[in-house]
């Protein structure tokens, strides 16, 4: 018997709640008997994908989003605190964590980078810091940075932002339960709902949402 596919987890660390989303996706996902795959995902990308403006573009929606994410952080239980700088250049982390590792290694360097810059850390943006991070973990954070920067690990993180906006993403967090996608850490009822088996969709006829006419258009869209 095969094993259930495992829920797929795309995510950048300039989203403070992909890093929340990270702290609780791993245990729901193991009640249901899953395992979670990180996917490192370029957020820029997306947004430009959909000719869309990301939360720190937008004055006020950059303040209430740290405002929102310390709640969240709040009622989860876990550390929370901005990065040194917002937005930042993530792409080395990405890079290194899109590196061909073990899933349990990868999760490890996720962790590590993501509380580096919402649990309070020095952030990941520089190679000093990221290299200091991956040799706290016992890793070879000198080589990694350095295979970091080659051709086939940047093409393997574009490939993987390319697929997920093949998917339907449009943002981050963003999971996939067997090809169903779940947006943002508001949603991870949801993914417990349909990992359980419980999801209310699968009894709705969707089809009329996808052919209801517009009436009306925003101007300038």
């Amino acid at each position: 018997m095969s094993s259930p596919e495992p829920v797929r987890f795309h995510f950048d660390y300039l989203s403070p709640y992909a890093y929340l989303a990270w702290q609780a996706l791993p245990e729901i996902a193991a009640r249901h008997g899953r395992e979670v795959v990180a996917v490192p995902t370029l957020f820029a990308a997306l947004l430009g994908a959909a000719g869309t403006k990301g939360p720190a573009e937008i004055p006020a929606k950059r303040v209430y989003v740290f405002k929102d994410a310390m709640r969240s952080a709040h009622a989860l239980g876990v550390p929370f605190a901005p990065p040194p700088a917002h937005p930042f250049n993530p792409l080395l982390a990405l890079r290194v964590s899109s590196l061909d590792l073990d899933e349990a290694v990868r999760a490890r360097v996720v962790s590590r980078l993501f509380a580096a810059t919402w649990g309070g850390g020095a952030g990941v943006d520089g190679e000093a810091t990221v290299r200091a991070l991956l040799d706290e973990l016992g890793l070879d954070g000198a080589a990694m940075v350095r295979e970091a920067s080659s051709d086939a690990t940047k093409a393997r993180l574009r490939a993987a932002t390319d697929a997920a906006i093949a998917a339907g993403a449009f943002g981050v967090p963003t999971m996939f339960v067997d090809g169903e996608l779940f947006w943002g850490l508001d949603s991870l009822r949801h993914v417990d709902a349909r990992l359980a088996g419980r999801d209310p969709i699968d009894d709705v006829d969707l089809s009329r949402w996808a052919h209801t006419p517009a009436t009306a258009k925003r101007r300038g869209s």
